[in-house]
């Protein structure tokens, strides 16, 4: 059995059983025309697989969202020039429903979650037109040019949670200018991660961090469509042809390179490809002094933007050309520390405080190393309120804002101390301050999530947790959220899904960092939830080996045994968590469905008593 993120089309036939009734051999006989003239080339020309057929009906896979969409487009303008010169009675009309999900592949089908809101998109379809979900709508981006109707949150049969729908108008789509599409198709460009040349596999975070700086440059270019950086990022230790992942990625141009870094020198090669020949378009070799970075990023972002031809305003040559920070040292320690950060564990949050630190004693004028402070001091405030000062939380956001105020990461620094702060109206201002600059920053729509499950709002966090799950692969924190957050809703089948996600994701920190407790006690309780209670066990045993006195890990362990039964044992650690418990996590105490094993306990119910009466003593003061 595979599991895999794909895109997924629907499509079905509008009263086709009517037409059936009335005239079954000239119905069968128009869609096997349509299907053998049309429908199968037209997938198979856009990289697709048909998965299953039924009388009215297909279901198609594809590896790209931009190819899905695609062929769902042409599929619909087809069949209506083909309607043009038949009787209204006559007519094959269809809904065609495009979503991107998780799928379980077994013996050639598809199955899972992913199909079923497929499925259920072509239901609400209007005929002629195309429902896709807010995952394909996020991913097409501006790389099709083509319009789409936001038809808001949608509850969908036998769909947990509510599907954010778009609606596709082919017709409406087609009066624009006939050669816009192939225009931006030569307008648009995806850089794939420049790989780590330089022997050592913690030196990733460095080819990564400059990966992540040229995809932001050239998305400041309004003429270049860029593919987002949670989507180029698939393709990081992949092995693949630069003609397939153009096509896959529905682009005309790919740029790839690698980073050799060795003391004070560096190494950077750039190659831009023509994604439909494989031919080279320019390649360059920089080898140069460390503190040079900023200056070859510079001229490779210039070098695209040559070669495509793209006429930049002088705001844009203004944008491409100020860098984050003047000190090549301060963006090596900021990137160590944003590496550290994403571990989640207090003593990897202490080192990546210490590398936020440096970064801005190095360059005092550097906003991102004040916010990365202020996100360090917030994480460690849940449990260790004793060791991050609110104040300080608060000057740190302020003094990044101040600096750059349209840095999203910095106001969603003060989104998160405004949420210590109990000051909730605010918080949210914030945060959707923050999400408006950067939709896909992954600290936004994480710490966003965690605000509102806090209040026990789920429903409004699932979004935000499963936004952040897509854009960062590799993290394992927003899939256990999720897995929380679903269960709390009831939704039991993606409790189950968003565990598998996280066990996967925890398993493969834990190859790259034995070490690391933040992901073995967060797997531990993906296990439980799996029902894996002896694997769950000895996860719970390594973490609390690792860093026994990480409160957030023994906080997952009482999770983890809760959820398997071990009552007296969770309730045993639970009680050395009070002297931690901060009123942030008293909130989250309330509303964890993971704790509901231990609701009625006795213990349990006098703990959570002295945690509010000492919150209420600490206000009253």
């Amino acid at each position: 059995m595979e599991r895999r993120l794909t895109a997924i089309m629907a499509a079905d036939v509008v009263g086709y059983s009517r037409m059936m009734g009335a005239d079954e051999a000239g119905t069968l006989a128009l869609m096997r025309h349509h299907k053998a003239e049309l429908i199968d080339p037209c997938i198979e020309g856009h990289q697709g697989r048909v998965v299953k057929e039924t009388g009215d009906g297909i279901l198609a896979e594809f590896r790209s969202v931009v190819n899905a969409v695609a062929c769902a487009i042409e599929i619909q303008r087809g069949i209506a020039a083909r309607n043009a010169s038949v009787p209204r009675e006559k007519q094959l009309l269809f809904r065609i429903g495009v979503n991107l999900g998780d799928i379980i592949v077994e013996n050639d089908d598809i199955f899972g979650d992913g199909v079923n809101v497929a499925v259920r998109l072509e239901g609400i379809a209007e005929p002629g037109r195309i429902a896709v979900s807010a995952s394909v709508r996020d991913q097409i981006g501006a790389r099709l040019d083509i319009s789409f109707d936001d038809r808001g949150e949608v509850a969908l049969k036998n769909i947990e949670h509510n599907v954010r729908v778009y609606m596709i108008d082919p017709a409406a789509n087609e009066t624009r200018e006939p050669n816009r599409t192939a225009e931006i198709r030569n307008r648009s460009i995806a850089v794939l991660p420049f790989t780590n040349m330089s022997g050592d596999a913690e030196q990733s975070y460095f080819s990564d961090g400059i990966t992540e700086d040229i995809i932001t440059d050239l998305s400041k270019i309004s003429g270049l469509h860029v593919v987002a950086r949670n989507t180029v990022f698939t393709y990081k230790g992949r092995a693949v042809r630069v003609e397939q992942a153009a096509r896959e990625l529905g682009v005309g141009f790919i740029l790839e390179g690698s980073v050799r870094k060795a003391g004070q020198r560096v190494r950077v090669t750039g190659q831009l490809v023509d994604g439909r020949t494989g031919d080279h378009l320019w390649a360059e070799r920089f080898d140069r002094d460390l503190t040079d970075i900023f200056a070859i990023q510079d001229e490779i972002t210039h070098a695209i933007v040559d070669q495509l031809k793209i006429q930049l305003q002088p705001s844009e040559v203004k944008a491409i050309s100020t860098t984050p920070t003047r000190s090549v040292q301060a963006y090596t320690y900021y990137l160590r520390g944003r590496q550290f950060a994403h571990e989640w564990t207090k003593s990897y949050l202490l080192l990546a405080r210490r590398m936020f630190a440096k970064a801005a004693e190095l360059d005092p004028s550097y906003a991102r190393a004040y916010s990365g402070i202020a996100d360090c001091d917030s994480a460690m405030r849940v449990w260790h309120a004793a060791d991050a000062s609110l104040d300080t939380i608060m000057e740190m956001a302020a003094r990044a804002l101040s600096l750059d105020p349209s840095l999203a990461e910095a106001h969603t620094s003060r989104a998160v101390a405004l949420d210590h702060a109990g000051r909730d109206a605010e918080a949210i201002e914030e945060f959707e301050r923050a999400l408006s600059l950067d939709p896909g920053l992954f600290e936004a729509n994480l710490h966003y999530g965690r605000f509102l499950f806090g209040r026990g709002d789920f429903n409004g966090a699932v979004p935000r947790f499963e936004r952040a799950a897509l854009l960062r692969t590799d993290d394992y924190l927003s899939p256990i959220l999720l897995m929380s957050a679903c269960r709390s809703l009831g939704h039991l089948a993606d409790t189950r899904r968003w565990a598998e996600t996280a066990i996967q994701r925890a398993s493969r920190a834990i190859e790259l960092h034995p070490e690391n407790a933040g992901a073995a006690h967060r797997g531990a309780l993906a296990l439980a939830h799996l029902g894996q209670g002896d694997r769950a066990r000895d996860w719970a045993e390594l973490a609390l080996v690792l860093d026994p006195d990480d409160s957030a890990g023994r906080y997952n362990v009482v999770c983890a045994y809760s959820v398997l039964g071990d009552v007296e044992e969770a309730i045993d650690l639970f009680e050395t968590l009070l002297p931690f418990s901060s009123p942030f996590q008293l909130r989250w105490y309330r509303h964890d469905s993971d704790l509901d094993a231990l609701r009625t306990h006795q213990r349990f119910v006098a703990i959570v008593e002295s945690l509010e009466m000492q919150g209420e003593a600490r206000r009253g003061e």
